[in-house]
């Protein structure tokens, strides 16, 4: 018999890197938040790569950061290197990554959601949920214990019905050995959600002293890095960071995979899940690359006080036998000694189409789900997810609109638009190819897009928030400056030009059109002409990119205003798709089954043609005039 352990606002199941960002945001909200996970040494902890960042994901810790939200605080306080990535090309594609101290980064999480006002953290397996008259009022736990909510977050992770795959060996499992949760999965199921099957995997771990380095290539981090939060000084230990190395398989690699094939669950059918297309195991990429003679292998260290490495590269389901072989095929790693086996894990997943872009529930009201649950993989995605979820949920609990962040906005924007409009057949990873306004989403900018919306929804502190307006008051300045300051074709200037490769001016011109010049810094004209206000890196950063891609910002600003325009064209909830008149089929279907809430969203469904769309928007004309007249 169950008994009632406690009232909350809001309720999250699951304390990975979703879950603490979901939890955090309710509470900083206001609201009394309890987040249940399965085991309290698991809080934010990195199951699979211990880095945080890259492409595209890089850019979503920064906006989890200008919105109020705690991965890029945590990252930069656990970190062991540091580097910015694509330096080589353009601003939109530039990308942090992190190596993690793991066992650093989870237990600063733990700390940190254990000080927060208004955040119970309890260990304890959710195995049902309380819904009455299709909303959700509560959770029941494995001992029985029942908590009352107005609202509730899922982050459960790979958890769901989770099992461990190597080789011929089977058996349900979380991630990492943890128990899997296995009765939630069926009343998700009974709720009429429908689930699907995703695989993830991980690479074997390795000892550092059976690695000979002499055969790989250094990979050190940043002489100078940058940091994922804009609150985050220069710290010394930046100074002190631990190298990863690079090397590659080898031909007999490929051979050993090749002539084991038979024993790999990914071929034999044991593997019933869709693994990630941008992640692939060892043996899929041998496989589906036979022409390549070798591909890259990452030697990461999980933390400073250990010596387990991370072979990154190398995530693979094959036997344990095989796996050692493989290992030691690989330049450098002849004699090594594997600490821990690679495995896949399978585990369902809710289909999120059945999400509206809140990230709450269309079956269920008041229900969220954010994460790996959502069909997402990669820590950044679910933490980018959590945020807004954490966010959406209080604000249900406080009858506040939803917040939703366009694709113009955010790489957060564009992934959940991405999975609760066209869905996903596979685990969705976020790209900088996925974004249309890649140039206006930049890792620079992520406090000048998100920020005033974090101050608004009360994540971002008074403090914060003023030194957010001095940076940009700044920036604001000295791009207007540069614009009246004239440069003349004297000796200074022209010697300057000649350092850098530039041709010498003809003509005086103003600083902009000089910047715009691509071997023209913003520094060689700062020590021509100061600026009368002190700025920092990331100030002067920013002055440069508004000015030297501002052609190509202003093409962009265009497009977003069109796209506005058909957002903010709404679809009424209520809509009957099946009697609009000469509406395809498939558009029917396919409307009636995500429920667009606007023009724009409805353009973006698989399926949906510009026909449809005008037969739709002349509808909602008359559909509006009715309305209007009937009220």
């Amino acid at each position: 018999m169950g008994y009632r352990a406690g009232e909350y606002d809001v309720i999250v199941i699951g304390a990975g890197h979703a879950g603490v960002e979901a939890a955090l945001a309710s509470a900083r909200m206001g609201c009394d938040t309890l987040l249940l996970t399965i085991n309290l040494d698991m809080v934010a902890f990195m199951p699979c790569n211990p880095s945080v960042g890259g492409p595209a994901k890089g850019h979503v810790v920064r906006e989890i950061d200008a919105l109020g939200g705690e991965m890029g605080r945590n990252i930069d306080k656990t970190f062991i290197q540091m580097r910015m990535l694509n330096t080589g090309k353009g601003p939109a594609v530039h990308a942090l990554r992190a190596q993690a101290d793991k066992f650093l980064y989870q237990h600063a999480m733990k700390e940190t959601i254990e000080k927060q006002e208004n955040l119970t953290l309890r260990q304890g397996m959710a195995e049902d949920l309380i819904v009455e008259d299709g909303v959700v009022r509560g959770v029941v736990t494995k001992t029985g214990a029942e908590y009352g909510a107005k609202a509730v977050v899922l982050t459960t992770g790979t958890y769901l019905r989770g099992k461990v795959i190597m080789g011929e060996l089977m058996y349900e499992s979380g991630p990492n050995n943890q128990q899997p949760s296995v009765k939630l999965s069926e009343s998700l199921r009974n709720l009429g959600l429908q689930l699907v099957r995703f695989k993830t995997g991980t690479p074997p771990r390795v000892h550092q002293d059976t690695i000979d380095f002499d055969k790989t290539e250094i990979q050190p981090g940043d002489a100078k890095p940058k940091y994922f939060s804009f609150e985050t000084e220069y710290m010394a230990h930046s100074e002190d960071q631990l190298p990863c190395w690079l090397t590659y398989t080898s031909e007999e690699t490929h051979k050993i995979i090749n002539d084991n094939l038979h024993r790999a669950p990914m071929f034999s059918g044991a593997i019933e899940g869709t693994g990630p297309r941008y992640c692939p195991s060892i043996e899929d990429k041998i496989v589906r690359f036979a022409d390549k003679p070798k591909h890259q292998i990452f030697l990461e260290p999980e933390g400073r006080n250990t010596k387990e490495y991370y072979v990154q590269g190398l995530s693979t389901s094959m036997p344990e036998d095989v796996q050692l072989q493989i290992l030691r095929s690989i330049p450098g790693l002849e004699k090594v000694k594997m600490m821990r086996t690679g495995y896949a894990i399978e585990y369902d997943a809710v289909v999120p189409t059945q999400l509206w872009p809140s990230l709450e529930t269309k079956i269920v009201q008041n229900l969220f789900t954010a994460g790996q649950i959502n069909g997402t993989s990669g820590y950044e995605e679910a933490a980018g997810q959590g945020i807004m979820a954490g966010i959406n949920a209080a604000r249900k609990v406080k009858g506040e609109a939803p917040v939703i962040i366009d694709r113009s906005k955010g790489y957060i924007g564009v992934m959940i638009d991405d999975l609760v409009t066209k869905g996903t057949n596979e685990p969705y990873r976020l790209l900088t190819s996925r974004a249309e306004y890649r140039l206006l989403l930049r890792h620079d900018n992520a406090d000048l897009r998100l920020t005033p919306l974090g101050r608004e929804i009360g994540l971002i502190p008074e403090e914060r928030y003023n030194k957010f307006l001095d940076k940009k008051e700044r920036v604001d300045a000295e791009v207007a400056r540069l614009k009246e300051t004239k440069f003349r074709p004297d000796e200074e200037v022209q010697a300057m030009l000649e350092a850098c490769g530039s041709a010498p001016l003809q003509n005086t011109v103003d600083g902009t059109t000089l910047l715009r010049r691509p071997e023209v810094t913003y520094e060689m004209l700062a020590k021509l002409s100061p600026a009368p206000v002190e700025l920092t890196e990331d100030m002067k950063e920013q002055v440069e990119i508004q000015i030297k891609y501002t052609g190509y910002i202003e093409k962009q600003l265009l497009q977003v205003e069109r796209l506005e325009k058909m957002e903010k064209k709404r679809i009424p909830e209520s809509i009957d798709y099946d009697i609009i008149h000469g509406l395809a089929t498939e558009a029917k279907q396919k409307l009636a089954k995500v429920r667009p809430l606007s023009i724009g969203q409805a353009s973006r469904i698989s399926g949906v043609t510009p026909a449809d769309l005008s037969i739709l928007l002349v509808h909602l004309e008359h559909y509006n005039r009715v309305t209007a007249a009937q009220a």
